[in-house]
């Protein structure tokens, strides 16, 4: 039940004026979109090819949901219907060229040269995304059944065609990349989590929690797009975290207790919570998201969500049963025959003690325990250079992120090497580009020859601008029909539109109250980008105040390219805002957890730094914002402050067992230090698959997302041990001061 979904309404919300005037209005009144064939060859003007073409718009023609089929055969037939009364096409190569040659206007992008010719399979732009698979399946069974000469090669390209194609290469790139991320996973576990038993279990239990995400996915109709299936990485990584934090947790008591029953409620009684809290406050730094005004930023904050909720029901339930089963396996089952071989047994004379077990089972724990412990002495030894330095980078750092570009080219998103892609490059490289800006006029009477003569006007002093190639409206086919001129009168003009053919005038006029004009502005997207767009549309707005059209007219810009601009402003001021919103969140929700101010601080300080560090690492690494990298704010929080709150809650944890600050910190350390390194490096690991995605905005997230994952695991063993001791000291000696003010002051008071 899950789909894929790559619409305007994965960018802009539909409640939103935009969304409005560009579906509502320009989508579903006047669009239509064409799927192109492209004919190549030694020369594109025979007749032998103009009857292939012919034969390819008949097969296509009747074709349900086909508009029109625009094509230099159909024209060639109209034209020499007017000129013999005839809807052929010639039976000789001379007046084929004579009829092309004599109407540059006519067949400019229809035969750009000799060589190349296309043919437009038209149809409305409010055509659903199934219908549109249908019409490119019919399309490339039409070429196939053509018979063009054998010299001549058939591309099948356009917009439609490149974004069927990406759809489908996104959805089936994404299994591959989460075969890898687990094969990662399972090689850093059994590295790093070396010091347990069934090192691997956590992987699967996670599995399990994307599954139940992607079936809660399919009943509640969240699609996929090109941002939320970023999430599965994301809840993989966070999911196994979960598993590795209730399994390190078990596995500690299980060699402690040595009694099961206590085992597992100490883990549910201690880490429960823990990772609880934890997950807690990662959802309000994920609820940050829903401010975003793009759709697909919302839809992948969905799915966090959900995911992380499932993923830690996973670890709490199934991890932590599967890890009791297990044991009860090997004590009391199979593995009971070899335990002689495999498990020292344990005699009368021959005592383990609780200290000796854990040495010679968890070696390697041990080892990367010492090590955390190592580095977190150094950051407290010099506490206020490491907190120092720490505060400095991230203020240069958000300094340095306000320079960041935004790219929404979607183009740019996907392999440059993607047949589609290559396809429609080549077309736009003979007939240009087809960007464009469209202004929708609302007037009373659309017959009226003020508003023809204003767009006239307006028209040829728009195209002396710099990206404005050339204009189209419904003033061109009445000047095409009618010698030239624009006619006096109303009932001139509606005798002229009558004998439009209603294929032609329905893309500029709709009833009696709209026109449409074109803008076309080539590969402005690409080339100047959607802030030279914006530019663009609003040295367009200044013009249309100069040159006022008649009165009771209303014109609205509108276009892809101008929802492009939208997008760029969503996420330039929504992707700061849902850093900031996120933030607030978290602390607030912190506050109420603990009702602590250290408690609420010392979580957050650490990862709110992360994020100003991650602008100094997309600055050096000359990176632009994308709709995915948007979100690495609220990722950074939400991810970053499970791993600085569950050590902040071992380390009450030891100091309410009677540790001291700095033996709390060791202890913290060596146990859940151990086990988010673990989780860490399993993170990394994971996401590092993304990197190998044919997909630029992929692979870009995967990096970033790598880079940061490795420096909120810096800012958690480097900033978090110094900065909770520095507070938690200087909090401890400001109540003990006033507790010894209390005592001299009632000391004071009895002598009196």
């Amino acid at each position: 039940m899950i789909y894929m979904k790559s619409g305007t309404d994965t960018f802009v919300s539909k409640d939103t004026q935009v969304y409005k005037d560009y579906d509502h209005l320009y989508k579903n009144l006047f669009q239509t979109e064409s799927i192109v064939v492209v004919v190549e060859g030694n020369d594109v003007r025979t007749v032998e090819v103009m009857q292939a073409i012919d034969r390819l718009d008949k097969q296509l023609q009747p074709v349900n949901g086909v508009k029109e089929i625009i094509s230099p055969a159909s024209v060639i037939k109209q034209i020499n219907y007017k000129m013999t009364g005839r809807s052929t096409i010639p039976d000789n190569e001379k007046d084929i060229r004579a009829i092309v040659d004599g109407n540059p206007s006519i067949f400019g992008k229809l035969i750009p040269d000799n060589y190349h010719t296309a043919v437009f399979v038209q149809f409305n732009g409010s055509t659903t995304e199934d219908k549109r698979k249908e019409l490119m399946l019919a399309t490339q069974e039409a070429v196939e059944l053509s018979d063009f000469p054998p010299s001549y090669k058939l591309k099948v390209t356009g917009d439609p065609a490149f974004k069927i194609q990406m759809n489908d290469a996104v959805g089936s790139s994404m299994a591959p990349l989460l075969a890898l991320a687990c094969v990662f996973m399972l090689i850093v576990l059994m590295i790093v989590f070396g010091h347990v038993r069934w090192r691997w279990l956590p992987l699967p239990v996670v599995l399990l929690g994307v599954l139940y995400t992607f079936g809660t996915m399919g009943f509640l109709g969240i699609p996929l797009t090109m941002v939320s299936m970023a999430a599965f990485p994301v809840l993989i990584g966070l999911g196994i975290d979960y598993a590795i934090q209730f399994h390190n947790r078990i596995e500690e008591e299980l060699h402690k207790e040595g009694n099961k029953s206590n085992a597992i409620v100490r883990t549910i009684k201690q880490t429960g919570p823990a990772v609880l809290t934890a997950l807690f406050m990662t959802c309000l730094g994920f609820i940050s998201l829903f401010t975003s005004t793009v759709p697909m930023i919302q839809d992948f904050g969905k799915l966090l969500l959900i995911g992380v909720l499932m993923c830690y029901l996973s670890g709490l339930f199934v991890g932590v049963i599967t890890v009791s089963l297990f044991d009860d396996i090997s004590e009391k089952g199979i593995l009971k025959k070899f335990k002689g071989k495999l498990i020292p047994q344990k005699t009368n004379a021959e005592k383990i003690t609780n200290e000796e077990k854990i040495s010679s089972k968890k070696p390697k724990g041990r080892l990367i325990g010492d090590s955390i412990r190592k580095l977190v002495d150094i950051t407290i030894k010099y506490n206020l250079i490491v907190i120092g330095i720490a505060l400095l980078l991230c203020v240069v750092g958000l300094h340095a992120d306000e320079s960041v570009g935004i790219q929404t080219d979607v183009y740019s998103f996907v392999p440059q090497n993607m047949p589609s892609l290559v396809n429609l490059y080549h077309l736009k490289n003979y007939i240009g580009g087809t960007d464009e800006l469209n202004l929708i006029i609302k007037i009373h009477d659309n017959a009226d020859p003020n508003i023809l003569r204003w767009i006239d006007k307006f028209s040829e002093h728009e195209i002396q601008r710099d990206h404005i190639y050339s204009a189209s409206s419904i003033v061109t086919l009445v000047k095409q029909y009618n010698g030239g001129t624009i006619p006096d009168s109303s009932d001139e003009i509606e005798t002229i539109y009558e004998k439009i053919p209603e294929s032609e005038k329905s893309k500029y006029l709709y009833g009696n109250n709209m026109l449409l004009l074109n803008f076309n502005i080539g590969n402005a997207e690409r080339d100047i980008k959607a802030v030279g767009v914006q530019d663009l549309k609003n040295n367009v707005e200044q013009d249309i105040k100069w040159m006022q059209p008649p009165p009771a007219t209303a014109i609205t810009i509108t276009g892809s390219s101008v929802v492009m601009i939208e997008v760029i402003s969503a996420l330039t001021s929504g992707r700061v805002a849902m850093t900031y919103i996120g933030l607030i969140l978290i602390l607030s929700g912190l506050i109420v957890v603990y009702r602590d101010w250290v408690k609420a601080l010392v979580p957050i300080i650490p990862m709110f730094m992360v994020t100003g560090w991650s602008g100094l690492v997309m600055t050096y690494m000359k990176l632009d914002y994308t709709p995915m990298t948007a979100t690495l704010g609220a990722l950074i929080l939400g991810i970053g402050c499970e791993y600085s709150i569950l050590m902040m809650e071992r380390y009450f944890e030891e100091k309410g067992e009677g540790a001291s600050p700095l033996e709390a910190i060791h202890k913290t350390a060596e146990s859940t230090g151990a086990a988010l390194l673990a989780s860490g490096a399993t993170v990394v690991f994971g996401f590092a698959a993304l990197i190998a995605s044919p997909f630029p905005i992929i692979s870009d997230f995967g990096l970033v997302t790598v880079i940061d994952i490795v420096l909120v695991m810096v800012s958690t063993f480097t900033v978090f041990p110094p900065l909770i001791i520095v507070l938690d000291s200087w909090r401890e000696k400001k109540r003990g001061t006033r507790v010894l003010d209390g005592k001299a002051n009632k000391i004071q008071g009895a002598e009196l």
